[in-house]
């Protein structure tokens, strides 16, 4: 089965960090664009983080950026999600998917792969 595998989720306080993992299970990263979403009871799917392959570009949601960072080791098959000075707005369940094209596109339903998510809480 091809899918991500997310890790590094859990709580944390208002203003401290976090660092998300997602490794590629039955496939090698290379070649495809890994963006990171994440998905809030109530709220719609948002892509909050996106990186190429190739080019190594990458694109943050307005919303996160500035603290977030993206990076990826494809000789680990790894997208990190590196999340600082963490928000109540930042809890969710974050997913990582892949872009066969090696494009950053907005829409959820241009990715494949997704796993299970990691949850990220965030208290006050």
């Amino acid at each position: 089965q091809l899918l991500f595998v997310e890790s590094g989720g859990g709580t944390v306080h208002a203003g401290e960090s976090l660092r998300l993992s997602c490794v590629a299970s039955g496939f090698a990263l290379g070649g495809y664009a890994v963006g990171w979403f994440r998905q809030a009871p109530g709220h719609l799917r948002e892509q909050v983080a996106c990186i190429t392959d190739r080019a190594g570009s990458t694109s943050y949601a307005d919303s996160v950026k500035g603290r977030f960072t993206i990076s990826r080791d494809n000789t680990k098959d790894t997208v990190y999600l590196q999340m600082e000075s963490v928000k109540a707005e930042d809890a969710a369940v974050y997913h990582c998917a892949a872009q066969r094209w090696d494009l950053c596109l907005p829409d959820y339903n241009d990715y494949a792969y997704w796993g299970q998510g990691a949850h990220v809480t965030v208290s006050l």
